[in-house]
């Protein structure tokens, strides 16, 4: 199939952009890279009649460190952000973006489209949410900033108003006992996460745990993400007993029916598996001071 009718406009400025998103009174998407938004428009599961391409707008493929943040604008690719020497500062990036569907598309689509986006098997929201990322929304009354975890209301359904582009996204740097993790199922690599999980260890200078979170992603409308803190105190970060003490936290989070490609028990299975092995392995980059390499 082909999409649907639209008309096209590319600005040069952010303010000409939302202003093409007004103008087409609740009818309008912004394109960036695209890999997400093309196939949806070629299956006609969506009919935007107007098109608003950001690739030349001014300032929005900036990939800078700004303070203690990381900061992405909405036209930076994916595989930028993957080989960039700045992202080494947010090794949990580092960790999911190889697993964010194959290289030729990495090398077109975008960081921020893909949070707008917001599928729920989606590897880059689920690090959002579990960073808690500051995403810089852009509308007709100026910026607002939206906490990752406060963005996502369902599938593919986010705080983005109409007439807003999402223009930026930061994520905060990693500190030197910190430790992150990240895997997930697939049943080929590329295809939409059966489960999936990114894990964020945090030490005192004594290695007790002093903050452990989790982001659940390919087992509900969103990305889910709980504070195990206490888990991770308690078993010392050993993953056999992580393993055992997850079944309630598992079992709350998968929400999501059976489907042709995995049940929702099967799904509480693999999300067991991998949270135990990646809150381990998180914990043990946390105390060797290790953020990423250590395995």
């Amino acid at each position: 199939m082909k999409a649907a009718p639209f008309a096209y406009a590319r600005p040069a400025a952010l303010s000409d952009a939302v202003a093409e998103l007004v103008d087409a009174d609740g009818g309008g998407k912004v394109i960036a890279g695209g890999q997400s938004l093309v196939p949806v428009l070629a299956m006609r599961l969506a009919r935007p009649t107007t098109l608003v391409d950001i690739n030349a707008v001014t300032g929005l493929d900036a990939l800078r460190t700004v303070g203690d943040r990381l900061e992405v604008g909405a036209t930076v690719r994916q595989r930028r952000v993957e080989h960039a020497p700045e992202s080494a500062r947010v090794p949990l990036l580092r960790l999911a973006l190889p697993w964010v569907g194959h290289r030729e598309l990495r090398s077109r689509g975008t960081v921020c489209g893909s949070l707008a986006h917001a599928d729920p098997a989606a590897e880059l929201p689920a690090v959002a949410s579990c960073l808690d990322a500051e995403l810089t929304l852009t509308g007709p009354e100026g910026e607002r900033a939206v906490r990752a975890r406060e963005f996502f209301d369902g599938a593919m359904t986010t705080a983005l108003r109409p007439e807003d582009v999402l223009s930026a996204v930061s994520f905060p740097v990693a500190g030197p006992r910190e430790g992150f993790g990240f895997a997930e199922i697939a049943r080929r690599h590329g295809d939409f996460a059966l489960a999936g999980v990114a894990a964020h260890v945090r030490v005192d200078d004594a290695g007790g745990v002093s903050a452990a979170t989790m982001t659940a992603f390919g087992v509900s409308d969103r990305p889910v993400t709980r504070d195990l803190t206490s888990l991770v105190r308690t078993t010392g970060g050993d993953q056999t007993e992580l393993a055992g003490a997850l079944d309630d936290v598992v079992r709350e989070v998968v929400d999501t029916d059976g489907d042709v490609h995995a049940s929702n028990g099967y799904r509480r299975r693999l999300l067991r598996a991998l949270a135990a092995r990646e809150m381990a392995k998180a914990h043990r980059r946390a105390v060797r001071g290790t953020a990423e390499v250590e395995s």
